[in-house]
């Protein structure tokens, strides 16, 4: 499964929970999101791709 760190969004490759509190990259306490595929169009479950529509760069988290 794929997560991203809701503060600088590194994403973090992780078979299961739990998930670290901490950041490995930004050091900071965050909210991880589910960017694992989990339909076809990307491949779908147990593929290890990440959903496209639901991962965002930093850069566009920003813009208002």
């Amino acid at each position: 499964m794929k997560f991203q760190c809701s503060n600088c969004g590194y994403v973090l490759e992780q078979a299961s929970e739990p998930l670290p509190e901490k950041c490995p990259s930004c050091g900071q306490a965050c909210t991880w999101l589910d960017v694992s595929c989990y339909i076809p169009d990307c491949g779908g479950p147990g593929e290890g791709t990440m959903d496209e529509r639901l991962y965002k760069k930093k850069e566009e988290k920003d813009i208002p």
